[in-house]
């Protein structure tokens, strides 16, 4: 005759179906896990957000042109019509590259400011004004458009008489935008002027032709072809 089976201890631990439970991880160990693997995955977004800039700042770099020229100060302008009185690229020159150092149509820039006088001699009475800049520069159609503009900011000094626009010279390569100011001085006395800008891949200038001799009659086709007489004069291959 076959004995019942013993009945089982209500403290007696039943065995888990697969075998022994696993053990339970301490709270310690799952908080130390879990911070190991919040820092690895920051760790590895910061290093694919390098990366991404790395390929940003080569894709960036690689568009813009080459620097093949300078932008130089030369004695005289216009076969001589004009006569270097200042050369301010020292210190006005400075404080130009400073506005356009973080400007992401600009790289490696040197500012350049000069003045020339007019040669009685020939008839005209007045002053040229050359500021520009070179190094490399993209979007030039911006490029032009941003140094216009600076001129509609002044309130006392110049007005905008003539709009900014395109007026490049018939088979020109090189695209140049006018406009024409008013400028009042502190006697009342006035002076109506064109001012041109040319840019392209390694230079930009803009030239404020104050001749008293164009006053009545100002052609801007005109004052553009001697805004690109003026470049070709003034930039120099780099070496």
């Amino acid at each position: 005759m076959s004995m019942p089976p013993a009945p089982q201890s209500p403290y007696q631990t039943p065995f888990h179906p697969w075998g022994a439970l696993p053990p339970t991880p301490s709270p310690e160990k799952s908080r130390v896990g879990l911070m190991a693997s919040i820092i690895g995955g920051v760790f590895l977004l910061i290093v694919a957000l390098l990366a991404t800039l790395v390929l940003v700042g080569k894709k960036i770099e690689s568009s813009y042109p080459r620097a093949d020229y300078a932008l130089t100060v030369p004695g005289t302008l216009l076969g001589g019509r004009y006569k270097l009185t200042k050369d301010d690229s020292p210190t006005l020159g400075r404080t130009l590259e400073r506005n356009w150092r973080h400007n992401w149509d600009a790289e490696a820039v040197h500012g350049v400011v000069a003045v020339y006088q007019a040669d009685p001699g020939d008839g005209d009475r007045g002053e040229l004004t050359v500021t520009g800049m070179y190094g490399r520069f993209r979007n030039t159609a911006g490029v032009r458009a941003r140094v216009l503009a600076g001129n509609s900011a002044r309130t006392t000094e110049a007005k905008v008489l003539v709009p900014p626009k395109e007026v490049t010279p018939s088979g020109a390569r090189i695209r140049v935008d006018c406009e024409v100011l008013t400028r009042t001085w502190a006697d009342r006395s006035k002076l109506t002027y064109p001012v041109c800008v040319w840019a392209d891949g390694n230079t930009w200038a803009r030239v404020a032709d104050m001749t008293f001799a164009t006053t009545m009659n100002i052609d801007l086709k005109t004052a553009a072809r001697t805004t690109l007489r003026i470049r070709s004069e003034m930039m120099k291959p780099i070496r």
